[in-house]
């Protein structure tokens, strides 16, 4: 059934992919960005909200999926304000915007709610998040789920990875850089927290798949890819396929002391979400197929 979708966040990774895998279907799609809006894209601020209401007014969305956020914990730690502004403030706006328009709002959160000690985890496991970060998604959970008669989909996603301006804007991407980087630079890299990389493309593709299911959803939905690696087993594999040495990369098993916390295995469950019935189930690609595609194009 066609749809007026709109997305946030439409320039990043997770936001383009999810703009580009409505827009190839039947649906009026309107993509929202803030410093990166180039083609097709428009311009706003989210912690405007009189502009976004008006924007929001104007399209008649019947759904919004909100991928704009701050995403790194380390930039999280340093600006507590502007954090909690865009990620609890301006999710809290557009949930009362969803309630007063009658869209469906999806608000992406991340498995950094957990605190990694007991995987895996439910949509009804115990929140515990142990950096700012995590908390300001998990403020941003609670701020939208609060808004009585709204339409909400809490969507928990683990680290991304994809199709990227920068591989700076992936924290997977990123170690592609550290691989290629063989100026003798010394990289110590984490082989202490077991992280499940998905891939924007397969989130996008289940999202559109999600919104043709004409029956009441739950409201905090799992989506996950299932390998388990390291950072330090990612740029592994990256090694292998880019023919590259990696003994500049140095494996670091010890829990970090020094730098943003980061939980252990936030491993989480997707047998709920796999109940839902989507046709096509999640369809998560293969980590390593994917990137020996990808690197491969690039080259």
């Amino acid at each position: 059934m066609t749809k007026r979708v709109l997305i946030t966040g439409a320039s990043g990774v997770l936001g383009s992919a999810v703009y580009d895998a409505f827009r190839a279907g039947p649906h009026a799609v309107l993509g929202l960005a803030h410093s990166r809006a180039t083609g097709n894209l428009v311009q706003v601020d989210l912690t405007h909200v009189d502009d976004t209401r008006r924007v929001f007014e104007e399209f008649k969305p019947d759904l919004v999926v909100h991928c704009a956020a701050e995403r790194r914990p380390d930039v999280a730690e340093r600006d507590p304000e502007g954090v909690a502004k865009l990620n609890v403030d301006v999710p809290r706006q557009l949930a009362m915007l969803a309630k007063d328009l009658c869209f469906t709002l999806v608000y992406i959160s991340t498995d950094y709610v957990f605190d990694g000690s007991s995987p895996p985890y439910h949509p009804w496991s115990e929140p515990n998040p142990l950096q700012l970060y995590g908390k300001s998604k998990l403020d941003g959970e609670i701020a939208v789920l609060s808004v009585d008669s709204a339409t909400i989909i809490v969507l928990r996603v683990p680290v991304l990875y994809g199709p990227a301006p920068k591989n700076s804007d992936s924290a997977v991407n990123i170690l592609v850089d550290v691989v290629e980087d063989q100026s003798g630079k010394k990289y110590k890299m984490d082989h202490y927290a077991t992280r499940y990389p998905t891939n924007v493309l397969d989130i996008a593709s289940f999202l559109v798949r999600l919104s043709d299911l004409n029956k009441p959803l739950p409201r905090i939905i799992h989506y996950s890819a299932p390998e388990a690696f390291t950072k330090y087993e990612m740029c592994l594999i990256f090694a292998k396929i880019l023919g590259l040495p990696h003994q500049h990369i140095v494996p670091d098993a010890s829990p970090p002391s020094d730098a943003t916390p980061r939980p252990r295995d936030c491993r989480l469950s997707t047998k709920e979400t796999e109940e839902l019935g989507v046709e096509g189930g999640l369809g998560c690609r293969k980590f390593e197929e994917w990137w020996i595609s990808y690197l491969n194009a690039a080259q």
